[in-house]
Protein backbone atom coordinates (compact mmCIF):
# COMPACT_ATOMS: atom_id res chain seq x y z
CA UNK A 1 0.00 0.00 0.00
CA UNK A 2 1.22 3.51 -0.51
CA UNK A 3 0.65 4.51 2.61
CA UNK A 4 3.40 2.34 4.11
CA UNK A 5 5.73 4.31 2.22
CA UNK A 6 7.62 5.93 4.73
CA UNK A 7 9.84 9.01 2.83
CA UNK A 8 9.77 12.58 4.56
CA UNK A 9 8.24 10.88 8.17
CA UNK A 10 9.63 12.04 11.35
CA UNK A 11 9.32 9.47 13.90
CA UNK A 12 9.67 11.33 17.60
CA UNK A 13 12.69 10.18 19.99
CA UNK A 14 14.56 10.36 22.44
CA UNK A 15 17.75 8.53 21.24
CA UNK A 16 21.34 9.71 20.47
CA UNK A 17 20.60 10.52 17.00
CA UNK A 18 17.56 12.07 17.95
CA UNK A 19 19.17 14.63 20.11
CA UNK A 20 21.93 15.45 17.70
CA UNK A 21 22.77 18.49 16.15
CA UNK A 22 20.68 18.99 12.39
CA UNK A 23 23.48 20.20 10.88
CA UNK A 24 26.06 17.60 12.37
CA UNK A 25 23.25 14.73 11.26
CA UNK A 26 23.36 16.56 7.25
CA UNK A 27 27.15 16.85 7.39
CA UNK A 28 27.17 12.81 8.96
CA UNK A 29 24.78 11.72 6.24
CA UNK A 30 26.91 13.44 3.34
CA UNK A 31 30.02 11.71 4.88
CA UNK A 32 28.50 8.31 4.65
CA UNK A 33 27.08 8.65 1.02
CA UNK A 34 31.14 9.80 0.30
CA UNK A 35 32.29 6.45 2.30
CA UNK A 36 29.39 4.46 0.52
CA UNK A 37 30.88 5.37 -3.05
CA UNK A 38 34.48 5.42 -2.28
CA UNK A 39 34.89 1.70 -0.95
CA UNK A 40 36.71 -0.84 -3.52
CA UNK A 41 36.79 -3.99 -1.86
CA UNK A 42 34.22 -5.80 0.17
CA UNK A 43 35.95 -5.13 3.32
CA UNK A 44 35.69 -1.50 3.03
CA UNK A 45 31.40 -2.13 2.14
CA UNK A 46 30.92 -4.17 4.77
CA UNK A 47 32.28 -1.25 7.24
CA UNK A 48 29.76 1.17 5.74
CA UNK A 49 26.71 -1.92 6.88
CA UNK A 50 28.06 -1.89 10.09
CA UNK A 51 27.95 1.55 10.37
CA UNK A 52 24.52 1.61 9.30
CA UNK A 53 23.33 -0.61 11.31
CA UNK A 54 24.89 0.85 14.80
CA UNK A 55 23.24 4.27 13.49
CA UNK A 56 19.87 2.45 13.47
CA UNK A 57 20.56 0.31 16.87
CA UNK A 58 21.17 3.13 18.71
CA UNK A 59 18.30 5.31 17.17
CA UNK A 60 15.66 3.08 17.95
CA UNK A 61 14.04 2.78 14.57
CA UNK A 62 12.44 -0.41 13.93
CA UNK A 63 14.47 -2.30 11.75
CA UNK A 64 11.11 -2.95 9.35
CA UNK A 65 11.44 0.84 8.65
CA UNK A 66 14.19 -0.11 6.30
CA UNK A 67 12.08 -1.86 4.08
CA UNK A 68 9.38 0.64 3.96
CA UNK A 69 11.74 3.07 2.78
CA UNK A 70 13.16 1.40 0.06
CA UNK A 71 9.46 0.28 -1.59
CA UNK A 72 9.62 3.30 -3.70
CA UNK A 73 13.00 2.89 -5.08
CA UNK A 74 12.75 -1.28 -5.99
CA UNK A 75 12.18 -0.29 -9.37
CA UNK A 76 15.06 1.85 -9.63
CA UNK A 77 17.01 -1.11 -7.51
CA UNK A 78 15.92 -3.57 -10.19
CA UNK A 79 16.67 -2.03 -13.15
CA UNK A 80 20.22 -1.02 -11.99
CA UNK A 81 21.04 -4.52 -11.29
CA UNK A 82 20.14 -5.68 -14.41
CA UNK A 83 21.67 -2.72 -16.13
CA UNK A 84 25.39 -3.43 -14.85
CA UNK A 85 24.22 -7.24 -15.00
CA UNK A 86 23.89 -7.75 -18.49
CA UNK A 87 26.03 -4.50 -19.87
CA UNK A 88 29.07 -4.62 -17.80
CA UNK A 89 31.93 -6.85 -19.93
CA UNK A 90 34.59 -9.04 -18.77
CA UNK A 91 34.98 -13.01 -17.76
CA UNK A 92 31.59 -14.87 -19.25
CA UNK A 93 29.72 -16.55 -17.00
CA UNK A 94 26.30 -17.19 -18.80
CA UNK A 95 25.88 -16.46 -22.69
CA UNK A 96 23.09 -17.24 -24.38
CA UNK A 97 21.35 -15.35 -27.83
CA UNK A 98 21.64 -11.51 -26.80
CA UNK A 99 21.95 -12.43 -22.80
CA UNK A 100 25.64 -11.88 -21.65
CA UNK A 101 26.15 -12.47 -18.12
CA UNK A 102 30.17 -11.67 -16.96
CA UNK A 103 31.72 -11.85 -13.50
CA UNK A 104 32.43 -8.65 -13.41
CA UNK A 105 28.87 -7.70 -14.69
CA UNK A 106 27.80 -9.99 -11.54
CA UNK A 107 30.20 -8.27 -8.94
CA UNK A 108 29.31 -4.88 -10.25
CA UNK A 109 25.39 -5.40 -10.01
CA UNK A 110 25.74 -6.88 -6.64
CA UNK A 111 27.73 -4.03 -5.26
CA UNK A 112 25.84 -1.32 -6.58
CA UNK A 113 22.58 -2.93 -5.17
CA UNK A 114 23.94 -3.30 -1.41
CA UNK A 115 25.23 0.73 -2.27
CA UNK A 116 21.78 2.03 -2.83
CA UNK A 117 20.33 0.06 -0.34
CA UNK A 118 22.65 1.48 1.83
CA UNK A 119 22.20 4.92 0.87
CA UNK A 120 18.51 5.06 0.69
CA UNK A 121 18.35 3.60 4.26
CA UNK A 122 20.98 5.82 5.70
CA UNK A 123 19.57 9.13 3.87
CA UNK A 124 16.04 8.03 5.35
CA UNK A 125 17.51 8.06 8.73
CA UNK A 126 18.08 11.81 8.85
CA UNK A 127 13.98 12.22 8.05
CA UNK A 128 13.13 9.79 10.69
CA UNK A 129 15.09 11.24 13.50
CA UNK A 130 15.25 15.09 12.76
CA UNK A 131 11.78 17.30 12.74
CA UNK A 132 11.00 19.11 9.42
CA UNK A 133 11.86 22.83 11.64
CA UNK A 134 15.42 21.64 13.08
CA UNK A 135 16.56 20.16 9.59
CA UNK A 136 15.13 23.50 8.23
CA UNK A 137 17.17 25.66 10.17
CA UNK A 138 20.34 22.98 9.93
CA UNK A 139 20.23 23.39 5.93
CA UNK A 140 20.03 27.23 6.32
CA UNK A 141 22.49 27.43 8.44
CA UNK A 142 24.68 25.18 6.57
CA UNK A 143 24.11 27.08 3.40
CA UNK A 144 24.76 30.84 4.58
CA UNK A 145 27.89 31.35 3.27
CA UNK A 146 26.24 31.17 -0.10
CA UNK A 147 24.04 34.39 1.22
CA UNK A 148 27.70 36.39 -0.13
CA UNK A 149 26.65 35.37 -3.28
CA UNK A 150 23.20 36.47 -3.12
CA UNK A 151 21.41 33.37 -2.85
CA UNK A 152 18.46 32.95 -0.87
CA UNK A 153 19.08 30.71 1.67
CA UNK A 154 15.87 30.41 3.62
CA UNK A 155 13.53 30.06 0.91
CA UNK A 156 15.42 27.33 -0.53
CA UNK A 157 15.91 25.59 2.39
CA UNK A 158 12.48 26.13 3.71
CA UNK A 159 11.22 25.07 0.00
CA UNK A 160 13.18 21.91 -0.15
CA UNK A 161 12.20 21.32 3.79
CA UNK A 162 8.12 21.61 2.85
CA UNK A 163 8.74 19.17 0.28
CA UNK A 164 10.04 16.30 1.93
CA UNK A 165 7.42 16.97 4.49
CA UNK A 166 4.13 16.99 2.32
CA UNK A 167 5.55 13.48 0.79
CA UNK A 168 3.98 11.45 3.08
CA UNK A 169 0.45 13.61 3.28
CA UNK A 170 0.49 13.16 -0.75
CA UNK A 171 1.07 9.74 -0.36
CA UNK A 172 -1.94 9.58 1.49
CA UNK A 173 -3.81 11.60 -0.46
CA UNK A 174 -3.38 9.63 -3.55
CA UNK A 175 -3.99 6.06 -1.59
CA UNK A 176 -7.25 7.63 -0.41
CA UNK A 177 -8.31 9.00 -3.74
CA UNK A 178 -7.27 5.45 -5.30
CA UNK A 179 -9.12 3.39 -2.65
CA UNK A 180 -12.40 6.33 -3.92
CA UNK A 181 -12.01 5.15 -7.88
CA UNK A 182 -11.72 1.83 -6.79
CA UNK A 183 -14.71 1.99 -4.97
CA UNK A 184 -16.59 3.72 -8.04
CA UNK A 185 -15.65 0.93 -10.36
CA UNK A 186 -12.18 2.18 -11.62
CA UNK A 187 -10.19 -1.06 -13.43
CA UNK A 188 -6.56 0.40 -12.50
CA UNK A 189 -4.21 -2.92 -12.34
CA UNK A 190 -5.27 -4.38 -15.61
CA UNK A 191 -5.07 -3.81 -19.17
CA UNK A 192 -1.57 -2.39 -21.42
CA UNK A 193 0.14 0.45 -20.49
CA UNK A 194 -1.55 3.19 -22.48
CA UNK A 195 -4.55 1.55 -20.50
CA UNK A 196 -3.07 2.25 -17.10
CA UNK A 197 -1.99 5.63 -17.98
CA UNK A 198 -5.39 6.38 -18.94
CA UNK A 199 -6.92 4.70 -15.35
CA UNK A 200 -4.17 7.32 -14.04
CA UNK A 201 -5.87 10.66 -15.34
CA UNK A 202 -8.73 10.59 -12.39
CA UNK A 203 -5.99 9.80 -10.00
CA UNK A 204 -3.81 12.54 -10.59
CA UNK A 205 -6.50 15.84 -11.55
CA UNK A 206 -8.00 15.56 -7.94
CA UNK A 207 -3.94 15.05 -6.60
CA UNK A 208 -2.79 17.90 -8.16
CA UNK A 209 -6.61 19.86 -7.35
CA UNK A 210 -5.39 18.64 -3.27
CA UNK A 211 -1.83 19.65 -3.87
CA UNK A 212 -2.71 23.19 -4.95
CA UNK A 213 -5.27 23.64 -2.22
CA UNK A 214 -2.89 22.48 0.57
CA UNK A 215 -0.18 24.65 -0.52
CA UNK A 216 -3.03 28.23 -0.53
CA UNK A 217 -3.54 27.15 2.45
CA UNK A 218 -0.09 26.67 3.89
CA UNK A 219 0.81 29.85 2.42
CA UNK A 220 -2.57 31.54 3.87
CA UNK A 221 -1.25 30.53 7.20
CA UNK A 222 1.88 31.21 7.28
CA UNK A 223 0.99 35.18 5.73
CA UNK A 224 -1.22 34.98 9.04
CA UNK A 225 1.22 34.62 11.60
CA UNK A 226 3.13 37.64 9.67
CA UNK A 227 5.82 35.52 7.90
CA UNK A 228 8.25 37.40 6.35
CA UNK A 229 11.36 35.00 5.84
CA UNK A 230 14.48 34.93 7.47
CA UNK A 231 14.40 39.11 8.13
CA UNK A 232 14.30 39.50 11.81
CA UNK A 233 13.00 36.03 12.43
CA UNK A 234 13.84 34.77 16.37
CA UNK A 235 14.24 31.09 16.56
CA UNK A 236 12.50 29.46 20.51
CA UNK A 237 15.09 27.06 20.17
CA UNK A 238 19.05 27.40 19.09
CA UNK A 239 20.87 25.34 17.61
CA UNK A 240 24.29 24.60 19.79
CA UNK A 241 26.85 21.11 19.21
CA UNK A 242 27.40 19.30 22.30
CA UNK A 243 29.95 16.69 23.28
CA UNK A 244 27.27 14.00 21.34
CA UNK A 245 28.16 15.72 18.38
CA UNK A 246 31.58 15.19 18.65
CA UNK A 247 31.43 11.50 19.59
CA UNK A 248 29.22 11.30 16.60
CA UNK A 249 31.92 13.05 13.94
CA UNK A 250 34.47 11.21 15.19
CA UNK A 251 33.18 7.87 15.11
CA UNK A 252 32.13 8.77 11.30
CA UNK A 253 35.69 10.46 10.36
CA UNK A 254 37.29 7.22 12.07
CA UNK A 255 35.07 5.58 10.07
CA UNK A 256 35.93 7.64 6.65
CA UNK A 257 39.63 7.11 7.46
CA UNK A 258 39.62 2.89 8.10
CA UNK A 259 38.10 2.78 4.53
CA UNK A 260 40.48 4.90 3.02
CA UNK A 261 43.09 2.86 4.13
CA UNK A 262 41.80 -0.65 3.38
CA UNK A 263 41.30 1.08 0.27
CA UNK A 264 45.20 1.68 0.19
CA UNK A 265 46.18 -1.58 1.58
CA UNK A 266 43.65 -3.91 0.80
CA UNK A 267 42.87 -5.41 -3.30
CA UNK A 268 40.98 -3.18 -5.41
CA UNK A 269 37.95 -5.61 -6.08
CA UNK A 270 35.44 -3.47 -7.65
Amino acid sequence: MLKDITIGQYFPGKSVLHRLDPRMKILLTVGYIVMLFTVSNPLGLCVGILFLIFAYAISGIPPRMITKSLKPVIPIIIFTTVLNMFFVKGDPLFDWWIFHISRQGLLTAVVMTIRIICLIAGTSLLTYTTSPITLTDGLERLMKPLKVFHIKVHEIAMMMTIALRFIPTLIEETDKIMSAQKARGADLESGGIMQRARALVPILIPLFVSAFRRADELALAMECRCYRGDVGRTRMKQLHYSWQDGVAAALTIGCIAGVIMVNIFAPVVF
